[in-house]
């Protein structure tokens, strides 16, 4: 054995890990085998004693002695080992610049498959993207490019600089500012940080986005700034806005109220409950010229739609876009609750045979939970509803096979009547 440290499972515990799961838990490690530098011996421990340094390159193997990948491992952290790679450890740690390299430019190709060097798009997306705990967004922003990244765990922190120089190689950004700024970061035993790395560029930038224009606040807006995801989602539904009355939700920056804007919608009315965002939704409005049909206010939704209602309001088209309801599977039932009321007050706001364009983005509350919560909704408004399209996120936030956890988004188009 070389002086790389391996971690056996316990028995059974290597299926997900075979299937492509990318997180090894505390618990399901039976015992780490370590080169032993004092002694210059090879020892056997358990998890708790082993002298391993958080953040050393390990090798994992099922209980029967199968090598199953290579991994970096976090003791501070639940997730103990996040895996890297299918490779055995010397070939990732031979030339890690170059094995970085070559996993963001896989990244940087596949995505030039569907967007162009104009678009904005998620360049990395961590586990899905075999980098765990990295995220990338690419925003195109008046001829330049600006590259917004969060480091998330230990696995992505250790080969920050392999991983900086790769995006430079490929890339080639104007600026790139850091938003490691996440609470998830103390769970893995990190400070939070945010600002720019080497050069500085514009902390509000300009992107277009299905032909409209929209301001992005990349240093204070919501986790990058942007929500890219839903890039194909916002011009699918504003298909269904021409000439429509429409209600664009948890608004954030105005993009799915603006896409309708542009479709021909008669009147869009856009909701957040921050005046910071409802701020930048008016700037958004005024970039596109579209005063005469916009407006953006800032409310509590659930406190709205109840408004609405008791006052008879109606729409033709409602769109729901909230924040992630819950970020832990204990708290399920009230977040289906929480999705529940919305998309039932929705529902009666509509006119007869109104779109509702109704969305959750936690991949706790899965397309299960969802797709239920929409029925009982319903069902409990009394009305029926004809489910359209059934739609995630766009093709920059690919799926990882045997990591559900990287198919989050769900996105329902539906005609209420």
């Amino acid at each position: 054995m070389n002086d790389v440290t391996r971690v056996f499972l316990n028995p059974k515990e290597d299926l997900e890990i075979s299937q492509g799961f990318p997180w090894v838990y505390d618990n399901e490690i039976n015992s780490v085998k370590f080169y032993d530098k004092n002694s210059k011996s090879v020892k056997t421990s358990s998890l708790k004693d082993c002298l391993v340094k958080d953040g050393d390159v390990v090798e994992v193997y099922a209980a029967a002695g199968g090598f199953l990948g290579t991994g970096v491992i976090n003791r501070t952290s639940k997730i103990t080992v996040r895996m890297i790679g299918s490779e055995h450890a010397d070939r990732i740690l031979e030339n890690p610049a170059a094995y970085w390299k070559n996993v963001v430019l896989n990244a940087l190709n596949i995505r030039r498959v569907n967007f162009s060097e104009t678009d904005s798009y998620r360049l990395i997306f961590g586990e899905a993207d075999f980098i765990p705990g990295f995220i990338v967004e690419r925003f195109y922003s008046d001829g330049k490019v600006y590259l917004v990244v969060q480091f998330l765990a230990l696995a992505c922190e250790v080969f920050r600089k392999e991983l900086l120089d790769a995006l430079e190689e490929t890339v080639k950004p104007y600026a790139v500012y850091e938003r490691s700024d996440a609470s998830i970061r103390e769970k893995e035993g990190l400070e939070e940080r945010a600002g720019w790395i080497g050069r500085t560029g514009s902390e509000v930038i300009k992107i277009e986005e299905n032909g409209i224009f929209l301001e992005v606040d990349i240093a204070r807006g919501q986790k990058t700034g942007y929500f890219l995801d839903q890039k194909f989602n916002r011009r699918e539904a504003a298909r269904y806005c021409k000439g429509k009355k429409v209600l664009d939700t948890f608004t954030h920056t105005g993009a799915f109220g603006l896409n309708a804007y542009k479709a021909g919608a008669r009147e869009v009315i856009s909701v957040d409950i921050s005046q910071e965002a409802v701020d930048m939704v008016n700037r958004n409005i005024t970039i596109n010229g579209a005063q005469e049909k916009m407006k953006a206010v800032c409310a509590d939704v659930f406190d709205l739609l109840k408004k609405y209602e008791a006052d008879g309001e109606k729409f033709d088209v409602i769109i729901l876009d909230p924040p992630a309801f819950t970020k832990s599977a204990k708290l399920i039932q009230k977040a289906y609750g929480g999705y529940k009321e919305i998309n039932l007050r929705a529902m009666r706001l509509l006119n007869e045979g109104g779109i509702l364009i109704t969305c959750s983005c936690s991949h706790y509350f899965d397309e299960n939970n969802f797709y239920s919560m929409v029925m009982h909704a319903a069902k409990d408004s009394h009305k029926k509803v004809q489910i359209l399209q059934k739609r995630g996120a766009a093709p920059d936030h690919p799926v990882l096979s045997g990591y559900p956890k990287s198919e989050y988004l769900k996105c329902a188009i539906c005609r209420v009547l």
